[in-house]
């Protein structure tokens, strides 16, 4: 069974909208797409008045470099979640080929698969002595048992905060070869000891990742996300994505954040940034009232509380804004907080500390 098998039958040969850009054409006059010929008196550089191009080759030979992995490999869209809703539309027959997910985790995989009417299979994180961990033997089982199409792992965990060794992505992805397809969420993997799951895409077809630039690389409102996957893949959900979703000056700003020196800067901020994770899980684990701060790979804690509505009222009283998690399974006395800079940091220390004085 090849990786194709499993694209929606009617989609497998889906060519998609044959826009302007895809077209291929070349010349000094641009009369094919019904754009405006003046750029807009408001338009500084004078180049929004033309469509962008679907999958622009300098940011997509810069994400390459960036991730390491072909430029074949690639496909980015506005964010990871325009990746996870396209894979779960194009695998997933509605009402028969199931999606894989381990709560507490991204909600965005449920979200995609209730839109497409595709079964939701919930295999629960573990929480035991060194934090939550997968089932991946429950996964795997779950995976076959239900027909799924697509398995969803979260690599740090979103809220959880834990790092899967790749030895055990690796055996799950070989298990449901010709199955399933894996993925390897890795919004957070910057913050992460754990190396990258695309080292294993050569030798598993069915392996993709999901990167994003909204974290480490502080582009969150730019919505700049990469799935990387085998080559036949991409072209299928290429063939699927909108005509244009990435924005000209999205663009401009990931070119531009990628340069070496920008670069480094952030390379920077994310050893700060891990150092501050560390610091405040410390001081965290040490007041009154917090019952357990999580070991996290990501750049953010999650901790329980013995009251966790007084904490969050106090956290907000002192200006501090957490997620609340207690509506999350197994999370029902949980926040997620954000790592910042060692001022905001010492911002929430300082609201909880209160709290216990006040209490």
């Amino acid at each position: 069974m090849s990786l194709l098998d499993l694209v929606r039958p009617d989609l497998r040969a889906f060519a998609g909208y044959g826009s302007a850009r895809r077209a291929g054409a070349s010349g000094t006059i641009w009369l094919n797409a019904n754009e405006n010929p003046w750029p807009n008196p408001m338009d500084a550089d004078g180049r929004s008045n033309r469509y962008p191009a679907p999958q622009p080759e300098p940011l997509r030979q810069a994400l390459a470099a960036l991730y390491g992995v072909a430029p074949e490999r690639l496909l980015i869209g506005r964010g990871s979640d325009e990746a996870i809703d396209l894979l779960v539309r194009a695998l997933c027959r509605p009402q028969a080929d199931a999606v894989v997910v381990s709560s507490p985790v991204f909600g965005m995989y449920a979200v995609s698969a209730r839109l497409q009417d595709a079964p939701l299979v919930d295999v629960p994180l573990v929480d035991g002595p060194d934090g939550f961990s997968p089932d991946l033997a429950a996964i795997g089982d779950a995976a076959q048992a239900r027909g799924a199409h697509l398995v969803f792992l979260c690599s740090p965990g979103n809220p959880t905060g834990e790092a899967i060794a790749l030895a055990d992505i690796a055996a799950l992805a070989s298990r449901l070869a010709g199955r399933a397809v894996v993925v390897v969420d890795e919004a957070y993997g910057e913050f992460s000891e754990v190396p990258s799951a695309t080292m294993l895409l050569a030798a598993h077809p069915n392996l993709a990742v999901l990167r994003t630039l909204s974290k480490a690389h502080a582009l969150a409102a730019a919505r700049i996300g990469t799935l990387i996957a085998a080559p036949e893949l991409i072209a299928v959900l290429r063939n699927c994505q909108a005509p244009y979703p990435l924005p000209t000056p999205s663009v401009d700003l990931a070119l531009a954040a990628l340069q070496p020196a920008p670069l480094a800067r952030t390379r920077e901020r994310i050893a700060q940034l891990r150092a501050e994770r560390e610091r405040l899980s410390a001081r965290l684990a040490a007041l009154p009232g917090v019952r357990r701060v999580y070991a996290s790979q990501g750049n953010f804690l999650l901790a329980r509380f013995d009251d966790a509505q007084l904490a969050f009222e106090r956290l907000l009283a002192a200006g501090v804004v957490v997620r609340d998690q207690r509506g999350a399974p197994q999370l029902g006395d949980a926040l997620r907080i954000s790592i910042g800079t060692r001022q905001e940091n010492d911002a929430v220390i300082a609201a909880l500390t209160d709290m216990e004085v006040a209490a």
